[in-house]
């Protein structure tokens, strides 16, 4: 039995995902005064610094050109410390400095506005069933393409 194009899950999350990043981006220029990836950046080096260019990358979902240009921007708006890796002097450390501590902080209240707004159509019961069956996919995925290492 072939599944119509429309109802295939991938097709949904795709399209899904291509909403809420719509009515992100506009919601984080509007609130944050920077761009989605910028914000994506900036949520993933407070949530889980200090950050290589390249687990900031893997952190936010974005590829590493991205998410270097993007860190380098919030550097150059003086909301994240960019270091020499101790480790590997040709690696550097991401983190954030006060200011963009303050902008993390208003960074997760939107994810969490934006949150309630994509899913408000769910129950409190709902949410939780779904949350853990992304989360099960999510980790089937990851351990198929050897990405087991994922936040």
């Amino acid at each position: 039995m072939t599944v119509p194009l429309e109802k295939a899950l991938t097709y949904r999350l795709h399209r899904l995902h291509k909403l809420t990043d719509r009515e992100s981006e506009a919601a984080y220029l509007a609130e944050l005064g920077i761009p989605l990836g910028e914000g994506r950046c900036l949520a993933a080096i407070g949530s889980f610094a200090p950050l290589s260019v390249q687990d900031l990358a893997r952190c936010a979902n974005l590829n590493k050109a991205r998410a270097s240009r993007a860190a380098q921007s919030l550097v150059e708006q003086g909301l994240v410390d960019k270091q020499a890796s101790a480790a590997d002097g040709r690696s550097v450390v991401l983190t954030l400095t006060p200011a963009g501590a303050d902008l993390w902080a208003e960074t997760m209240a939107l994810i969490r506005e934006l949150n309630d707004r994509f899913f408000g159509g769910l129950s409190n019961e709902e949410r939780k069933v779904l949350g853990r069956l992304l989360d099960r996919a999510i980790e089937g995925a990851a351990a198929r393409l050897g990405a087991a290492d994922e936040p």
